[in-house]
């Protein structure tokens, strides 16, 4: 497609942060795939969905549509969640947001997760039945932390949980797993032998203790890709990760002595993200979720797409319509994250 088969309003679109534009895509572009710009400012054309239900997973907080991705991607996570339930004694990934999907800023909850190379992955097993819709709604966060949110409660941490997180930071093709100070910590004090080589990828980051936040390198040949930069052979286990601990030590509240200025968010614009991710929102839609769904890897899943068709409101748009503009996801609810720091 040429730039000027794009609408002179996607290009001039500054008007309308880019989150609402990209928010109310609900199919991938028909596109080759490509991971457009940086983790926090991009897009993604010709993403592919993960099947709801797999063989050692199953996804969570459908009302979001936000389980598309790179098809790396993909098949990344379906492997840690074969793997780790055949060697790690985990019962299966509960998988919260991969990317929305064309990418790009979301309505609310994330600042990277853009390009489909980022998961979040609790810390909580999948339970042993298959959830409802509703169920995967409220799936509690469940932190493993104890209440002071400085170490690690050794009530609900398990080897299970090492191991998991060890096996996903061991794949040569993972660039960093984001995780709490606090559980950083742990695996500063617990790591043994060669697994203490992959503490410098294991990175401190704001409210991560519920959940770890997989982050993938750009794939071969993405020449649109920007990988963040290498963290280095640091394994981050003195001076960084005590001063990430003080960041997140419990304080007093001291009272305002004035009244506080609220400072709103500057929120990404089309202008900021790579040009041709004006062509991604441009771009023909896939026509059903068969069609973009997943089913590559050793094990493909295949999946009814319908399965969820009398409870997920994107499916009963997908199964009853060919107007894929007519649904948005429903935001209101969606607790909002801590803001990160700049570094990463």
């Amino acid at each position: 497609m040429s730039v000027l088969a794009v609408p002179a309003a996607v290009l001039a679109a500054d008007a309308v942060p880019a989150k609402q534009l990209f928010g109310k895509q609900n199919l991938p572009s028909k596109q080759p795939t490509q991971s457009l710009g940086f983790y926090a400012k991009g897009c993604l054309a010709g993403g592919i969905a993960i099947p709801v239900d797999g063989p050692a997973w199953q996804v969570i907080h459908l009302s979001r549509n936000r389980r598309w991705g790179n098809p790396d991607m993909i098949a990344l996570v379906e492997r840690l969640a074969r793997e780790s339930r055949a060697e790690d004694g985990w019962n299966g990934l509960m998988i919260g947001d991969i990317s929305q999907p064309r990418g790009g800023p979301m309505l609310s909850g994330h600042a990277s997760h853009q390009i489909g190379l980022d998961a979040d992955i609790w810390l909580t097993p999948m339970p042993s039945h298959t959830m409802s819709y509703d169920e995967r709604e409220v799936v509690p966060e469940a932190s493993v932390l104890r209440r002071d949110m400085m170490t690690v409660d050794s009530r609900k941490w398990s080897k299970a949980h090492e191991r998991l997180i060890v096996r996903a930071a061991s794949y040569p093709r993972v660039e960093r797993v984001f995780m709490h100070p606090a559980i950083k910590k742990k695996m500063c004090d617990t790591l043994k032998g060669g697994d203490r080589a992959l503490l410098s990828k294991m990175r401190p980051i704001y409210g991560h203790h519920y959940h770890f936040h997989i982050r993938m390198k750009c794939p071969a040949g993405s020449v649109n890709c920007e990988d963040q930069v290498d963290p280095g052979p640091d394994s981050g286990c003195g001076k960084q990760v005590t001063e990430w601990l003080n960041r997140v030590k419990p304080r007093p509240v001291a009272k305002p002595t004035k009244p506080t200025k609220i400072v709103k968010p500057k929120h990404l614009m089309m202008s900021a993200l790579p040009n041709a991710c004006a062509l991604v929102l441009n771009a023909a839609s896939v026509r059903s979720m068969a069609e973009a769904e997943f089913s590559g890897g050793s094990n493909p899943v295949q999946v009814p797409v319908t399965a969820y068709a009398a409870e997920d409101p994107v499916a009963k748009v997908i199964a009853a319509s060919d107007d894929f503009s007519v649904f948005i996801p429903p935001m209101g609810s969606i607790p909002q994250p801590l803001v990160r720091p700049a570094t990463q």
